[in-house]
């Protein structure tokens, strides 16, 4: 080739490129509104290409595109996309397109859950799926995760301890009446780490270690979706009452910032809550999402006056000694009270980071970090100075109240490698989450260490630790209408340690005092309210759990979809022997807007390490008193006295519904689900008579111990109704969500032979053990919400109703053994059923502009508590009115608040 051709042809090819680099782009903007204006942060795209904007937040976006036909596509969370096509020229400088959007339904969102191979929504999906979208947790007058979903989710349980040790810091949460150990949660599609705590006191979900739902900050979820579906084969052995996944923001564009302050009536639990959220996005699809959340609330005290003894059992004296030393008004508390029974005292800070970085076209790499602090406190029982064995009079001569402070410390960090090409889906990914509860008792005392004993002590800590390595691949392949095919593999790391707490918190000083009758006795050992844990019982356990699994979503044709998935994991009790997990389950469309879907699976759920190696002393006052009880783990001698050899529970899992929805104003989802638990993991009775010889040298009075002692059968219905509708020139959303739920439990219990022998069986898993797996959550929740939106204003209105609930006492299944009752004037029995009650939650919120934003309301607005206690031996002379055993809601009370939200 000539240099004269080769110079044209680069002179042509310039003059090309400067023709191209010139030609001028079309700007196009408009407005993304609905009927009451302008939506912030609708996402815009430009169909078969990369481009795409979201709007700000007054609604308006703007783009530039080459000459040429374009179709654009607007989309807003619940709300139905709009597609409009664009004809651009050299004519054209500019365009304007607005968008109208008019309200859909979350039935027809994506989700994530259940649908690790495709993309579906909860009318194609094959399991029962509820979505808590953005605007539910936006309307919600909650600020804690855990009463988010109380009062949002009916098959969701999770009510504040009071009088239960550290329990009442970590608050249990159940799903469909089981335990918090038989949940999975998910972030982001990735598995949670579980608390530090193990649950040991007289509560719901004793015997269990479940995640803390409140080291999650609501300012940082984007939505909820649970899959009310034995998801065992799907995402892990633990998910027998279902998965929760909590998807975080990613990036709108704004800057948000929430104030709420708010108090309750009785005076107590005044809280304050601040957040930020903020994101800004990196290239076309990546994006850094942060969020800072500081929530405080006061202690709640619903308590009663105490007519107990004090100082003696003399009650004249005892009267006499109480005004000469002004004793009532020495305990910092009102109204002859010496106890503080309601929510803790807390402070919470968390903060979060999501985003995702895209490396090329087709690969993209994330990041997910979370910190959460919570230091709270609460009170343990009153210590009167009449407990001479107790309270070391020298230090307090007017006894004292304990105080338990805990420091909850919660870390996670998940990074992870995602890529896309040719139909091939792969995603790679390392988690690790850290729970550490250390715990502290303030204003108390070592009696058996007399005067020399310290005031405050450091109790002990409990750490677990998780590491998760994930692999998933997933692929479309050419078989029937649609196919794909997923597997994967996830290998689990997770240490459990205990650490021993101050020598003073639990040693034996060996110092004694003389009782009424003048006879000499020991002095308790430890601190008093909650004892420390000793070196003995200190202790560091791990273990290594991997799975595969293989998933098949097939869809047959245009009317049925089939799945099949197998997951396969070692049993942990038997070496290297390893169980099968599977799932099947199928969907029928009736038509695009109604269909029958069904599902069964069977899983095996090893126990955790908590279950296997905790192990503590603890005082607690339960049912039949005071008394120090044991916790023993596998490894204890007592554990192998009773020939105990903790396995795996084996869960059958068989649910069918039908959901779809009518025109676009009405849509629901019916759903039965029957949970069939065989060998089931619980905390025994508490034994005490009969093994006298083997406790004596271990310094307590009663042992309990993790045991396979039982069959249990949960079976229920889940159903939901929601309707919205144009009336006047405001929008009504209205929705009906409930669940009715019922466990019973074989007759058969499975006591070890020794326990029998020694006439214990009574007591290995008593009565009142039963009813707490079988009627200790409420049988039914009815949650009714409706918003009306008008002009700038939303007003909501919530009824949440909380069916019975059962207190069943250990020693009274027969009346020879009732105890006067004084409310009745004679004996009676110490069971009692609570009635269902209904809460009425109100708000209203007005919309300054599209930057401010103003909210007031209250939370049970009626001030409905629970039935009070109706025995009176039950209420700790005078200080129980409502029982601490069982409870359907929190017993604050009605409160009221205002906040703001700002948006930059």
């Amino acid at each position: 080739m000539s240099k004269n051709k080769l110079s044209f042809i680069l002179l042509l090819g310039f003059a090309l490129t400067i023709n191209l680099s010139a030609q001028e782009l079309v700007k196009i903007s408009g407005m993304v509104s609905d009927q009451f204006g302008g939506l912030p942060g609708a996402s815009i795209v430009v169909e078969g290409s990369s481009m795409k904007t979201v709007s700000d937040i007054n609604g308006n976006y703007s783009l530039e595109l080459e000459e040429g036909t374009h179709i654009l596509t607007a989309s807003y969370t619940l709300y139905k996309p709009v597609s409009i096509q664009v004809e651009l020229d050299d004519k054209i400088q500019s365009s304007t397109i607005n968008f109208n959007l008019e309200t859909g339904f979350v039935v027809d969102e994506p989700i994530s859950i259940n649908s690790r191979v495709s993309e579906s929504n909860l009318l194609s999906t094959s399991a029962p799926v509820e979505v808590i979208t953005a605007q539910d947790i936006a309307n919600t007058t909650q600020t804690d995760l855990s009463q988010v979903l109380q009062y949002l989710v009916p098959s969701f349980h999770s009510a504040r301890q009071t009088q239960a040790g550290v329990t009442d810091h970590v608050d249990p949460a159940a799903l469909r009446g089981l335990g918090p150990d038989q949940i999975l949660v998910l972030i982001n599609g990735k598995r949670r780490h579980n608390s530090a705590l193990l649950h040991v006191d007289g509560t719901v979900g004793r015997g269990t270690a479940g995640v803390d739902f409140n080291t999650i900050p609501v300012a940082a979820i984007e939505r909820i979706e649970i899959l009310r579906d034995g998801g065992t084969a799907q995402y892990g052995s633990d998910a027998i009452a279902g998965v929760i996944n909590i998807i975080l923001k990613k990036n709108d564009g704004d800057t948000k910032m929430f104030l709420n302050s708010g108090t309750n009536t009785e005076g107590d639990g005044e809280y304050n809550f601040i957040a930020a959220n903020t994101s800004f996005g990196i290239g076309e699809e990546g994006y850094v999402n942060l969020t800072a959340q500081l929530r405080n609330r006061d202690a709640t005290n619903r308590s009663g006056a105490f007519t107990g003894p004090v100082f003696t059992t003399d009650p004249e004296l005892d009267q006499q000694l109480i005004e000469e030393n002004d004793f009532f008004n020495t305990t910092g508390l009102d109204d002859n009270r010496v106890l503080i029974a309601g929510s803790a005292e807390s402070e919470n800070i968390s903060i979060v980071l999501n985003s995702e970085l895209p490396i090329s076209e087709e690969n993209s790499f994330y990041l997910t970090g979370t910190r959460n602090t919570r230091i709270s406190r609460s009170r343990a029982f009153f210590a009167f100075p009449r407990q001479i064995d107790r309270v070391v009079p020298e230090l307090f001569p007017l006894g004292f109240s304990p105080e338990i402070k805990v420091n909850n410390i919660d870390n996670t960090l998940l990074f992870g490698f995602k890529r896309e090409k040719d139909g091939w889906y792969f995603d790679a990914s390392h988690g690790y989450g850290a729970s550490r509860i250390n715990t502290n008792v303030n204003n108390s005392n070592n009696a058996s260490l007399g005067e020399d004993s310290p005031r405050n002590f450091e109790t002990g800590s409990y750490r677990y630790i998780q590491h998760v390595t994930n692999i998933d691949v997933k692929k479309d392949i050419d078989l029937f209408k649609h196919t794909f095919v997923a597997s994967g593999a996830e290998i689990r790391r997770e240490v459990f340690t205990t650490f021993a707490g101050d020598a003073a918190s639990f040693e034996n000083g060996g110092v004694t005092v003389l009782n009424n009758d003048g006879i000499e006795i020991p002095a308790q050992a430890g601190s008093k309210g909650f004892i420390g844990l000793s070196e003995a019982d200190a202790l560091s356990r791990s273990r290594t759990v991997n799975s595969i699994y293989l998933q098949v979503d097939s869809e047959i044709n245009d009317k049925l979809f089939l799945r099949v998935i197998t997951r396969t994991m070692p049993s942990i009790d038997e070496g290297s022997t390893r169980r099968f997990q599977w799932n099947f389950a199928s969907r029928y469309s009736i038509n695009e807007n109604f269909g029958l879907y069904a599902s069964f699976s069977r899983s095996n759920r090893p126990p955790s390490l908590h279950q296997l190696f905790f192990q503590n002393v603890n005082s607690q006052v339960i049912s039949t008193g005071p008394a120090r009880i044991g916790t023993l783990n596998t490894e204890s001698d007592f554990s192998r006295l009773l020939g105990i050899n903790l396995g795996p529970e084996t869960s059958n899992y068989f649910s069918v519904g039908l959901n779809g929805k009518l025109n676009d104003k009405l849509n629901f989802a019916l759903n039965y689900y029957n949970i069939l638990i065989r060998n089931r993991i619980v905390l025994s009775g508490r034994i005490s008579e009969g093994f006298e010889d083997v406790f004596e040298p271990l310094n307590i009075d009663i042992a309990q111990v993790f045991t396979n002692a039982l069959d249990s059968n949960t079976y229920g219905f889940d159903a939901s109704v929601q309707y919205q509708n144009t009336i006047g020139r405001g929008r009504l959303v209205s929705s009906l969500r409930a669940n009715i739920t019922r466990t019973s439990v074989d007759d058969e219990i499975r006591v070890p032979e020794i326990v029998r022998e020694r006439n214990a069986e009574e007591v290995f898993f008593s009565r009142e053990e039963i009813a707490r797996v079988i009627s200790a959550q409420p049988d039914s929740k009815f949650i009714w919400t409706s918003t009306y939106d008008i002009n700038n204003f939303r007003f909501l209105l919530r009824n949440t109703y909380f069916g019975t609930v059962d207190f069943i006492f250990p020693l009274d299944a027969n009346p020879e053994d009732f105890v006067f009752n004084e409310f009745a004037g004679r004996p009676t029995s110490r069971d009692q059923l609570f009635s269902g009650k209904l809460l009425t939650d109100l708000s209203v919120s007005y919309k300054l502009n599209n930057n401010i934003n103003f909210n007031a309301g209250g939370n049970n607005v009626l001030n409905v508590f629970p039935d009070p206690i109706n025995h009176s031996a039950l209420t700790g002379a005078g200080q129980f009115e409502f029982s601490r055993r069982v409870q359907q809601f929190n017993v604050d009370g009605a409160n009221f608040f205002v906040g703001l939200q700002l948006t930059f």
